[in-house]
């Protein structure tokens, strides 16, 4: 599979005071820019697939227009509900039964959220549709939800995989405000702007896409994968659900995959707070590019200390050096004296975080992991890689850089019969991917 970026865009967020949105009108613009764009480069375009983020969703009316802004899950007003949420039914119970990680802005938490802030307007919610599915149904005008963004909300039955209603009702939320779950790779319908081309509900979770994508061969013997940008997702690929107490207390997580499978996983922070900081310092006129940054990093050698990323502060958008450093004086560690110490010092914390949850991991499937194929944006960042490789000591494979993009392209070129019977998408990622192997 060759691939050829036709149109790229920054997804917009709107800042409202404390309040934090996705520029839905922007984001349709640009997504109509890049098929209209697709559409004049050729006349044999056969299909389109949008893939995004979990958790975040569109509240539509009877007549399928947005009621607000889809917040981001960045947004503080879930602070607490998650909490909350276990007085109504246990912690445990809502594991065993959705099998999804505790995250505080899990689709379920930002339902009980608005519900909390305001409950009038809720009277005219009329169904739910993710932010992937909410742009399937502009293009093509069917409203559907695809299972991996599904698996995501932490209302969806791990073992049946249609949504929790008993638990959803104990809640006081009706199962019937959330569209049906179809299958990954399910291909929807026409596009209204051209007929002939289908649109495809490939994995509408960008992660499914990605893990979709792993490049994974025999020689990778047992594999795991890091799926590495904003956040990295650590985890295999299993058919059948374990939600027991040790993979809940691990923070293990089971979000549907492609053909049946389970992405048992864990998600952890990725390139966030470096991504967060090089933006403040692009705002205040001092801006820095990565290649400087990491040239820097590596120059630096080893940070004399590490920092725990997944403290909640650094959940937030906004005040990121300040938070880092601060989270440092308040555990009387060294302060980094250059931005090239500060990365040194988070790119080791990420290396650190990989093998913290690898441990973990081994431990709850009870077996050793050969291979870490790690991919996404994070696999352009050769220090990153290597250091991941000498955290873990285990082989790492990087690439592909593109494994959403390349793992959408694939089903939708599966689904539409184009790739030969009997080739895994595994295989047909590993035959289009450049990788660089890594050392442990």
């Amino acid at each position: 599979m060759r691939l050829e970026e036709v149109h790229r865009f920054v997804t917009p967020i709107v800042e409202a005071g404390e309040r934090l949105y996705w520029d839905l009108e922007a984001i349709e613009r640009e997504l109509h820019a890049g098929v209209l764009r697709a559409l004049g480069m050729t006349d044999r375009l056969r299909s389109v697939s949008v893939d995004a983020w979990g958790v975040d969703y569109v509240p539509l009316d009877a007549s399928g227009r947005p009621l607000r802004r889809p917040f981001c899950y960045r947004d503080p007003r879930t602070n607490g509900v998650m909490e909350r949420a276990f007085g109504v039914v246990p912690k445990a119970d809502i594991y065993r039964q959705t099998g999804i990680q505790f995250l505080p802005f899990n689709t379920l938490y930002q339902v009980l959220a608005d519900r909390e802030a305001d409950s009038e307007a809720l009277r005219w919610v009329h169904r739910h549709l993710f932010l992937a599915d909410y742009l399937h149904y502009r293009l093509c005008g069917v409203a559907v939800t695809e299972l991996s963004i599904a698996s995501t909300s932490q209302m969806m039955d791990v073992s049946t995989r249609r949504w929790a209603a008993p638990m959803m009702a104990a809640f006081g939320l009706s199962a019937g405000q959330w569209t049906d779950i179809v299958p990954s790779g399910t291909i929807l319908g026409p596009l209204h702007a051209a007929p002939g081309v289908q649109a495809i509900a490939t994995c509408s979770h960008d992660t499914g896409c990605a893990i979709a994508a792993a490049p994974a061969t025999p020689s990778s013997g047992r594999w795991a994968y890091i799926s590495c940008g904003t956040w990295s997702l650590l985890g295999v690929e299993r058919t059948t659900p374990r939600p027991t107490v040790a993979a809940r207390e691990a923070g293990y997580t089971h979000e549907a995959g492609v053909d049946g499978t389970i992405r048992f996983l864990k998600n952890l922070t990725g390139l966030w707070s470096l991504q967060e900081c090089m933006r403040e310092w692009a705002e205040a006129g001092d801006g820095i590019g990565w290649p400087a940054l990491i040239e820097a990093a590596r120059a630096e050698g080893p940070a004399p200390s590490l920092i725990d990323l997944e403290d909640a502060r650094f959940l937030a958008r906004g005040g990121m050096e300040a938070r880092l450093r601060g989270w440092l004086r308040e555990h009387g560690a060294p302060q980094p004296a250059s931005r090239g110490a500060l990365a040194r010092m988070v790119l080791q914390s990420i290396a650190e975080s990989y093998r913290r949850a690898l441990a973990d991991l081994e431990a709850v499937l009870g077996e050793t992991i050969d291979t870490l194929h790690l991919f996404g944006g994070g696999a352009q960042n050769t220090l990153l890689c290597t250091l991941t490789a000498a955290a873990c000591s285990r082989r790492v494979v990087a690439g592909p850089t593109e494994a959403t993009v390349l793992g959408n392209v694939l089903i939708q070129a599966r689904a539409v019969g184009d790739l030969p019977a009997g080739l895994s998408l595994h295989e047909a990622a590993a035959r289009s991917s450049d990788l660089v192997e890594y050392g442990p």
